[in-house]
């Protein structure tokens, strides 16, 4: 935990020195230069925590005046609302019947956050009429100009619609735990990815101590290595922790509810971590260039 909470203070100093230029990205939002970053956060079974993960990331990524957007991908089958204790009253299905547009229906989280839940307009999504593709091009393309940050909550697996999500994001957030099926099912996932380009970050969750994490994390980038010839990022860990269970029976993110448990220190170790790496990964024309490889098919 020591070296993991030092990272953390270097980190926050880091931050700090360069806070006043994040905070004028609010003031940015008209920009047409201005692009989101999108990450798709997803893992190769359920279970591990990823919903969670997403939603407490969002939250402090918002409070480093980062404006965030989560899109609950999960088939039809998201729980971030219940997780936040929320009720979405309209989802994409309501966008793609152009009763609304995306903005009519993105809800309020926590600290600001918007929330998009997919519902059966992602269900769909891969078996839609060109017109309808077109509508959900043009609303999605929306949520640019409302975000720094788009998270791309996606379902467990294997299934089209997550490899479409993963293949069209620079970027990917693999949640994994110490579980030898979830390494297993997580390795099964990178090994399906198209663009072995992509920089894959992993999170190994509800470790017990650092060194747990390392072993798991120096596996799983071993076998890259060597079979796929690609190098994951240690993005971070997440430590076991009883107040996560807490706050999802409470319904109210644990970053909020007990900011300085490991767990909320875990989170804020990575959501730093991706704030200093961003100058290697923002480029101008990079929501558009997911928004075309999502629909490169139709």
């Amino acid at each position: 935990m020591k070296d993991q909470a030092y990272n953390l203070r270097k980190l926050i100093r880091n931050y700090k020195d360069n806070k006043s230029n994040l905070s004028n990205k609010k003031d940015d939002k008209f920009n047409k230069e201005h692009s989101a970053r999108v990450i798709t956060i997803t893992s190769g079974k359920g279970g591990v925590g990823k919903t969670n993960f997403t939603i407490n990331l969002g939250i402090i990524l918002s409070k480093f005046n980062n404006r965030v957007t989560i899109v609950d991908a999960d088939l039809g089958l998201g729980n971030i609302d219940v997780v936040l204790g929320l009720v979405p009253k309209y989802t994409l299905a309501n966008v793609l019947k152009e009763e609304m547009n995306i903005h009519d229906i993105k809800i309020k989280g926590p600290n600001g956050i918007n929330i998009i839940s997919g519902g059966s307009g992602i269900i769909d999504m891969l078996d839609l009429p060109k017109e309808k593709v077109k509508i959900l091009i043009d609303n999605f393309l929306l949520l640019n100009d409302i975000s720094d940050y788009i998270l791309i909550d996606t379902g467990a697996g294997l299934n089209n619609s997550v490899i479409s999500f993963i293949d069209a994001a620079d970027e990917m957030i693999l949640i994994v735990t110490p579980e030898p099926t979830s390494i297993t099912d997580a390795y099964a996932v990178i090994k399906n990815i198209k663009d072995k380009n992509k920089k894959i970050k992993i999170v190994i969750n509800r470790v017990e101590t650092s060194k747990e994490g390392y072993e798991v994390f120096n596996k799983m980038n071993l076998a890259t290595k060597r079979f796929l010839d690609l190098e994951l990022e240690n993005l971070g860990f997440i430590y076991e922790d009883s107040t996560v269970k807490k706050s999802v029976k409470e319904q109210k993110p644990f970053v909020i509810q007990y900011p300085n448990s490991l767990s909320s220190k875990g989170i804020e170790l990575i959501a730093l971590n991706l704030i200093n790496n961003s100058t290697k990964i923002r480029t101008f024309n990079g929501f558009q260039k997911f928004i075309n490889k999502l629909f490169s098919n139709f």
